[in-house]
């Protein structure tokens, strides 16, 4: 058992060991005075309006000096990877920069991009969001630099107590701390699947770094399992270590100064008193507002030691915390929207569209005039030297946010009628609270914020606990649901196939292999038949199966479906059966086989195509390649314009006449990542060690496991039938390609011939003629309702009365025989001006028509919801018009009374 917590490091260069009276942990440091451990809350940060350490000029010094101090150890830097971890199933976003090599390096599956490594990881955390702005540390995103070793067996680079001396030596030597100012605080430390012993830096009451020593795996029932590989991951917070170096009031102000310079002028906050917030930073380590009633007696005790009231500290400071929390979420959108995110109500969209809404409720709090797209743009300029990759594509950045921004308007003001709807039910329950799940449903379903609610609400005097709300949900919704996709529907225990060694894959050997000779290892279920070679491609890689027959001794056999289990293929086979040992020849539908891979390849052009023209967010959501036609499903805030549509065809079919090479090849997976990068996991993340790396020369590449074509020039033809938008940040292309293709041009071809011979009219006037016929067809409609409007007016003016008088009001209750219940109400309720007018049918349909100068003592929809009530039904409507069906008629007149006294 290895002794972490006495490392030689520690023993050989005079460091005490003591035990924390308040936290009870055990810690390390060169000051025989010291009694804390230095973390919080069991110490006040005592760098506040100081200059600890070296001089740096900027951020960016602390990083490439961090960087540097590692390279010059040995280290190779390694490029930062994306914020979104698409190529995990279990996570959204990147939380600490050990993400980048989990699971695949952490396991020893592949190998690592270098062998140690040093990085500088941009990171989201939205599990503390409630707390950013209003402490002196919380971040939604921060940059996590980092070395890391990878001790394989048989391969030892360095370990734990090497880990520790590095870290002594880069903030003594590089950041100028003085050696009795440090701490380390041994604990234990997991996250993402492993867990180990480690060590928390400390300065001055500040977390700098956590030195963690992983060798366990974890269950989900806590169990640690001892893992083989040893692996140094360390975390280097930057923007703290900037921050203890600045002596800053807080780390906003450190590393946001210019952001929050501007948001200052602009909303018209002055500078804030520096007495009050030195205090309020000393004593900050301490705050947490998921625990309010701690987080309160921290603030009550820091407004007395000020001699202020609560209330004129909360009055002082949270403007500020509205700025400062503007600034950080601001930066994190940056990086997520930079990084192709798409806002939307799933997903990584969904945290990037909470903390767009956050930002958005913080400005209009603090009376801004500028949108939000204009603070981002100051972020982009900000960071341009040290992210260049988003100021390159700062237009499409902006125009997703100023999409959002338009969005979240246009729902507050759907939603007044919402939140009254809220309170008037809870008002009438005779609770004092809205219920916290009211909050999320108001949130998820309508795009309503609680800070909304709890304005409304005080009104009323109903409370609305807002606390931890939208960390809470961030929680909730920061965990992948991909690795919980249904597997295939099949009855067919892996188990059963344990046994049988893996298929021969003929159909990746020659992709257009139309028939072959194979031996039967086995039959399971009386129907899956087993080969030791086949042609046949089994469902998966985002293609359909290969169908075809199997023939032996005269006999056939109907394949109808090819599944994978392991590494075995199984064919689901009607009819005769071939028995085991038999030497059978397989037969594949070539024609849907090359159709299919037309289509496949076809859609990884399109993809191309679709960055290309509406900008690098755009990942695939979703597809289904059929032998007909192509349903893709991508990521993308706004409706495709016609131009765009037309462009995106013609650049997809320009690679078709490029005929351009299509390679496929085996890879090994940090291979690959170095070489291709993210995009890659188009179709999701793919859990292989061996990426099959399907290549479009100079266009697009991707991990998939489909046929394709050999080049571009294969597919014949693409035509793209429409887009649509399908959902919140998901738009859907359908389109043909090759033989498919070529059909629905025709077929359309032989439309526009008939309507030119219907027409009477040349290529040249076809257009014309039919807009002249719409126009005069318009003419006609109008002419027709006017006419009906008249005549019905004047027949039902002579031969109906009023069912029903209420003072000036008259009621009409009117069968509409033939015609429309709704023209019926609606023409007669504006003809007479003190009508409410009720039109039905013999089948049921009811129409309630309230003339506007009734409209402020009566509402149509009431009145029906009421009749509906009373004679079993339902519909919905306007003020004005209620529509809707009825189950009895025969007591209509009464119920229309009695809903009218109700």
């Amino acid at each position: 058992m290895e002794d972490f917590e006495n490392l030689p490091f520690f023993l050989e260069n005079g460091w005490i060991k003591k035990k924390c009276p308040y936290c009870g942990r055990v810690f390390w440091t060169l000051n025989p005075n010291r009694e804390t451990c230095g973390d919080q809350p069991c110490e006040p940060y005592s760098f506040i309006g100081e200059k600890v350490g070296k001089h740096v000029e900027s951020i960016t010094e602390v990083r490439s000096s961090f960087i540097r101090f590692f390279e010059e150890r040995g280290h190779t830097p390694v490029k930062r990877y994306p914020v979104v971890a698409r190529w995990r199933e279990d996570v959204y976003l990147v939380g600490a920069s050990i993400y980048d090599f989990q699971p695949w390096v952490t396991e020893g599956l592949v190998s690592p991009p270098a062998n140690p490594l040093v990085i500088s990881q941009p990171s989201i955390r939205l599990t503390d969001v409630d707390n950013v702005g209003k402490t002196s540390r919380h971040l939604t995103g921060f940059e996590m630099m980092a070395h890391h070793a990878f001790n394989f067996p048989g391969k030892s680079v360095y370990w734990a107590n090497e880990t520790v001396e590095y870290a002594f030596n880069l903030f003594t030597r590089v950041y100028g701390i003085r050696p009795d100012e440090i701490t380390f605080v041994y604990d234990m430390w997991s996250g993402g699947g492993n867990a180990g012993e480690d060590y928390e830096v400390l300065v001055r009451g500040l977390e700098v770094a956590t030195l963690v020593f992983m060798h366990y795996k974890t269950r989900e029932n806590g169990e640690l399992v001892p893992i083989q590989n040893r692996i140094v991951d360390t975390g280097y917070g930057l923007e703290r270590i900037y921050w203890l170096l600045t002596g800053k009031y807080n780390v906003y102000e450190a590393v946001f100064p210019e952001i929050i310079e501007y948001l200052r002028n602009q909303s018209g906050v002055g500078l804030p008193d520096p007495h009050i917030m030195a205090q309020i930073a000393r004593l900050s380590g301490r705050l947490d507002y998921k625990k309010p009633i701690e987080a309160y007696e921290t603030l009550t005790a820091i407004s007395k030691s000020l001699g202020m009231s609560l209330e004129e500290l909360r009055k002082h400071v949270e403007p500020h915390e509205s700025i400062y929390a503007i600034a950080d979420h601001t930066r994190s959108l940056l990086w997520m929207i930079g990084d192709g995110i798409v806002p939307s109500n799933t997903g990584a969209g969904y945290l990037a569209r909470l903390l767009i809404r956050r930002s958005l409720r913080y400005m209009w709090r603090l009376g801004l005039q500028v949108r939000l797209a204009e603070v981002i743009s100051k972020q982009i300029e900000k960071w341009k030297s040290d992210f260049p990759e988003y100021f390159e594509i700062q237009d499409e950045i902006l125009d997703i946010i100023d999409e959002e921004e338009n969005r979240f308007r246009e729902t507050l003001q759907r939603g007044d009628k919402i939140i009254s709807e809220v309170i008037s039910n809870v008002l009438s329950s005779g609770a004092s609270e809205i219920p916290s799940d009211t909050l999320v449903t108001l949130y998820e379903s309508h795009g309503i914020p609680p800070e909304v609610l709890e304005e409304k609400a005080a009104k009323y005097n109903l409370k609305v606990n807002t606390v931890g709300f939208y960390s809470r949900l961030a929680e909730l919704r920061s965990r992948s649901q991909q690795g919980q996709k249904e597997a295939l529907s099949i009855a067919i225990d892996p188990n059963q196939v344990k046994d049988f060694p893996p298929t021969r894959k003929l159909y990746y050997e020659d992709e257009k292999l139309a028939n072959f000779t194979a031996t039967v290892l086995g039959v399971l279920d009386g129907k899956y038949v087993i080969l030791d070679k086949t042609a046949f491609y089994p469902e998966g890689g985002g293609q359909l199966t290969d169908v075809g027959r199997l023939e032996f001794n005269g006999q056939t056999c109907e394949v109808e479906r090819v599944i994978k289990v392991g590494d075995v293929i199984l064919h689901q086979c009607r009819g005769k059966i071939p028995e085991k040992g038999l030497t059978v020849n397989g037969y594949i539908d070539i024609k849907r086989r090359l159709n299919l891979m037309r289509h496949h390849t076809a859609t990884h052009v399109v993809l191309g195509a679709l960055r290309r023209v509406l900008g690098r967010h755009v990942w695939q959501a979703g597809a289904l390649k059929t032998e007909e036609y192509v349903r893709f499903d991508f990521t993308h805030h706004k409706s495709i314009t016609p131009e765009q549509a037309r462009m995106i065809e013609y650049l997809a079919n320009s690679v078709v006449w490029s005929n351009r090479p299509v390679r496929k090849y085996l890879l090994e997976r940090t291979q690959a990542e170095q070489k291709y990068g993210f995009t890659l996991y188009q179709g999701g993340a793919v859990p292989e060690k061996i990426l099959r790396i399907v290549e479009i020369e100079g266009w697009d590449a991707e991990a998939c496991g489909g046929t394709h074509v050999d080049n571009t020039g294969e597919i014949g033809i693409i035509k793209i039938l429409g887009f649509e938008k399908i959902q919140d940040g998901v738009v859907r292309v359908v389109f043909k390609a090759g033989e498919p293709a070529l059909k629905h041009i025709q077929e359309q071809e032989a439309k526009i011939q008939s309507l030119k011979e219907i027409l009477q009219a040349t290529d040249e006037l076809v257009v014309e003629k039919a807009r002249e016929l719409v126009r005069n067809v318009e003419v006609l409609e109008k002419e027709v309702k006017r006419l009906r409007e008249q005549i019905l007016t004047g027949s039902y003016q002579q031969t109906i009365s009023p069912v029903y008088r209420k003072g000036d009001v008259e009621v009409y209750l009117v069968e509409s025989s033939d015609m429309d219940p709704r023209e019926v109400a609606t023409t007669l309720g504006k003809s007479k001006s003190n009508a409410i007018v009720l039109a039905y049918s013999s089948d049921g349909r009811v129409a309630l028509k309230v003339n506007d100068k009734l409209l402020d003592k009566y509402d149509a929809r009431e009145i029906g919801r009421r009749l509906c009530d009373k004679l079993g039904g339902r519909g919905g409507g306007v003020k004005d018009l209620f529509q809707g069906r009825i189950s009895n008629t025969k007591d209509l007149k009464e119920a229309l009374i009695h809903a009218l006294e109700a």
